[in-house]
């Protein structure tokens, strides 16, 4: 194979601090190149110097055998190259095929807009990924988080693009879309298109890539044939040493019921849901992509109304019109969306992590170094890698940007936390480290509603786990029968009726 993108002595520094050090690497036409690392290895910071997001500190990088300087995406789209951004970058405002060719709109000859044809290909591009249900026409705010990841995948290959870069993809699809994207990536790989794949799922890596290169703390480690290295191997070069096991142990008995739902609905989403919380207890919450499981979260958080039903708090009923009120009877929400509705990225890291506990820090007057001490805690507790802690969020990787959400969701204080997709975009150390405050959490008599799509994680940290399908739970499983076959089959309707 031809080398198509070469790089040679990368770095990359920010306020003085060096994230990314002279990284030289070839990445071959037609192949799909792996990069893992730890969150806060380089990885994102590489792919963006790639993509024209940001301009080298030192280094070089040739294209095709030529020397290239991209100093705006607009410069890498021109000679190829396309990013899939783990964030998205859509307009909420916008509808999808207006996003997809934004700034490469079509025209008729008399050169006003062709609607007709943006319309078309969209829809061509969208029945490819096989989610011909999303309408071309329907804005972007509007879509699922899921259906958001697809649009921007149909963005990224809407154009011929030699060189297409993948931040973490699979991270909120569903097994059936995985294998929808991997047979894309086979496609594009067969016209000699490179595939540049970074995930923290090393079986995904192991099973799409061709070779594999490690980085971590912005330092190159090694590049090696996929067919060398074992999955457990991946995860030991990733943190420089042996992994124990990622799972903490389960807590003893559940203690008092602490929230009580019930016949819960909320128009065309939710119907009839009932459940109980336990003090100390962490509850999972299973189920394909759209069952409802993230509704139902927004729903207790006050960010939906329901038509019908109670949501009880210490047996007294809540009245839940805003977020604020949730918040103020002790409850608090890691969404899943953290850039859409978790942290604002222009904020520094302590103004994030203090965002909805400020009052607490106001005794009348901000102390700011109350705030300060408090994020170091929590930097050192969740390992935080930040160059300064008045560093803007959009200068950290996604998986530290996770972290910080995370803190800011506990900072409040609550006495029962909705935790929506915790790991999406972590590595494995990082897996581990939020897996053990939870448990931490939990033993200390917080009670925690687990939602995630992962189904080793729901098995490894759930006590009890619901299973929600078509806006319903349809079953239970205690902590002793949970497997993955028994969870998808209430998830996709062989067991639990409708």
């Amino acid at each position: 194979m031809t080398t198509l993108v070469k790089t040679e002595g990368i770095s990359k520094e920010f306020s003085s601090v060096r994230v990314l050090d002279n990284i030289s690497v070839e990445i071959r036409a037609g192949e799909v190149f792996g990069i893992i690392g730890e969150n806060g290895a380089g990885k994102s910071t590489f792919i963006k110097i790639l993509s024209g997001l940001y301009q080298p500190t030192a280094g070089k990088v040739w294209f095709d055998g030529q020397p290239v300087e991209m100093r705006t995406p607009a410069d890498a789209r021109k000679i190829g190259i396309s990013l899939i951004p783990q964030e998205f970058n859509l307009v909420a405002d916008l509808c999808v095929y207006e996003n997809i060719f934004l700034g490469e709109e079509l025209v008729t000859k008399r050169g006003f807009l062709d609607i007709a044809s943006m319309v078309e290909r969209t829809r061509k591009l969208l029945a490819e990924l096989d989610v011909a249900t999303i309408d071309p026409s329907a804005r972007i705010q509007s879509l699922s988080v899921a259906q958001k990841q697809m649009v921007e995948i149909a963005k990224a290959i809407a154009f011929d693009s030699r060189f297409l870069i993948m931040d973490e993809p699979t991270t909120m699809l569903t097994s059936k879309e995985v294998e929808v994207l991997f047979g894309l990536i086979g496609r594009l790989k067969a016209k000699g298109v490179t595939v540049v794949y970074i995930s923290h799922k090393l079986k995904e890596v192991k099973r799409i890539c061709d070779r594999v290169m490690v980085l971590r703390d912005g330092e190159f480690i090694c590049l090696e044939d996929i067919a060398e290295l074992s999955i457990d191997e991946m995860a030991r070069r990733m943190v420089g040493r042996e992994l124990k096991e990622i799972f903490p142990p389960k807590s003893g008995a559940p203690g008092e019921v602490v929230l009580s739902v019930r016949n819960l609905s909320v128009e065309n989403l939710l119907y009839d849901i009932s459940f109980d919380l336990h003090a100390g207890e962490v509850l999972g919450f299973a189920g394909l992509i759209g069952a409802g499981r993230t509704e139902l979260a927004e729903t207790i958080m006050g960010l939906r109304q329901p038509k019908s039903g109670t949501i009880a708090l210490g047996g007294k009923e809540l009245q839940l019109r805003r977020p604020w009120d949730a918040l103020h009877a002790g409850l608090s929400y890691l969404s899943e969306d953290r850039q859409g509705s978790g942290i604002i990225t222009s904020f520094d890291v302590v103004r994030n992590v203090t965002l909805s506990s400020l009052q607490e820090y106001a005794k009348p007057f901000i102390s700011q170094k109350a705030e300060i001490d408090k994020t170091k805690f929590y930097a050192d507790r969740f390992s935080i890698k930040v160059p300064a802690l008045s560093a803007r969020l959009e200068q950290l990787s996604g998986g530290n940007q996770q972290k910080v959400s995370l803190a800011k969701s506990i900072d409040t204080r609550p006495k029962i936390i909705i935790v929506d997709e915790p790991t999406r975009g972590i590595d494995v150390k990082a897996k581990r480290d939020i897996y053990n405050f939870v448990r931490e959490l939990a033993q200390s008599g917080l009670s925690v509603i687990f939602i995630s799509s992962e189904l080793e994680e729901i098995i490894g940290m759930a006590d009890r786990v619901l299973i929600m399908r078509g806006g319903r739970i349809v079953g239970e499983l205690p902590s002793e029968k949970l497997s993955e076959e028994e969870i998808m089959y209430f998830a996709t309707g062989i067991k639990g009726g409708l």
